[in-house]
């Protein structure tokens, strides 16, 4: 399983960031191991089509889930179009927000 956080930074210890479409950093992790690899958002800065463009990052990359704080519809629909599950409410660092969702903490967001 590989699960996606957006975050602030390149690795495992860096903050989560809120913004899906907009985060300067996917972390891409294995929740059991922690292996990670960290992928540029080359959407950040786009002046439209940012959440549809990181979804299409996200699964290119074999995402399972999201874990992130705003999705915006068309984020929404492109990732339920590719089977990726969505999860909102995590905090602190993207280690954190792994750990978050093995124990089940987190709320599956679903068609907004």
């Amino acid at each position: 399983m590989k699960i996606c956080v957006t975050a602030a930074g390149p690795d495992p210890d860096s903050a989560i960031d809120p913004k899906f479409g907009r985060c300067p950093y996917f972390v891409i992790v294995d929740p059991e191991t922690m292996e990670y690899e960290a992928v540029q958002n080359s959407g950040m800065n786009a002046s439209s089509g940012a959440g549809i463009r990181a979804a299409q990052t996200v699964s290119g990359k074999g995402a399972d889930v999201v874990i992130t704080g705003q999705l915006g519809p068309s984020a929404v629909q492109t990732l339920t179009a590719a089977g990726i599950k969505m999860m909102t409410g995590a905090s602190g660092t993207v280690r954190d927000a792994a750990q978050q969702y093995r124990s089940g903490e987190l709320s599956e967001a679903g068609m907004a």
